[in-house]
Formats: structure tokens, sequence, C-alpha cells
């Protein structure tokens, strides 16, 4: 298999997830999603959820749909917003919080080396 192939696959298929879980951050899976935003956030906790379900949907859709000329930028956004949520899963991790079946302190802390897989994977299939 070509290599643009397989980068288109998983460039697709990253978007599709962010496109599922925003989704599911505004329907079936809201009040998981509460535990991992941090205390600090100045925003009510429903809101945050809500908000940043929109944006994955928007990041989703971009790295589904974002022509070729584009793709670069967007997988760079996509690496940014990965960082930047990575705060709700160290919170999570810290303040003890299960949600999504991570109800030990093990599972968290694995949770935590998943965000920079995220972010070369956002890199990766758009570069």
């Amino acid at each position: 298999m070509k290599t643009s192939t397989i980068k288109k696959a998983a460039r697709i298929a990253l978007g599709a997830n962010l496109i599922f879980a925003g989704i599911s951050h505004l329907t079936f899976a809201r009040k998981p999603f509460r535990a991992q935003v941090p205390d600090w956030v100045p925003l009510d906790v429903d809101d945050t959820v809500v908000y940043s379900g929109f944006a994955e949907i928007a990041l989703g859709s971009a790295l589904v749909f974002t022509p070729n000329k584009h793709q670069k930028t967007v997988g760079k956004i996509a690496a940014g917003f990965f960082a930047g949520v990575f705060p709700g899963n160290l919170a999570q991790y810290t303040h003890k919080r299960p949600a999504f079946g991570l109800d030990t302190d093990n599972k968290r802390f694995v949770r935590l080396l998943f965000q920079p897989v995220l972010m070369y994977w956002a890199i990766k299939s758009t570069h």
C-alpha cells in the first residue's frame, strides 16, 4: 500500500474519531467528559464539555474534508488541540476521577501516554 494511501486513511480515521467524540460530548457521554474538566477552567463544566464537543466536530470535519494544500495547517491545529486538552486528562488523573472505565490510577496514568500519540498521529497523517 502506498504511503499516501496510508496517510489519507490515518487522517480520515482520526477525523472520524474526533467527530464521534464530539458528538458523544453533546449526547451520551456528556457526564463522563465532565470528569476531565479541570477545576481551574473559568467556564461552567457542562458548557466546557459542549464547547469542546463542537470544537472536536469541527476539527474532525476539517481533517476529513480539507483540501491537500491546507492539511498541514489542520494537522498542526489538531496536534495543538490535543496538547490543549491534555490538562483535562491530567486533572482526571490527579483528582482520581473515574470516567470511561478509567477507575484506577494506573489506567488514568496510561491514558496520559496516549495524548502524545494523538499529537503524532495528527502531524504524521497530514504532512
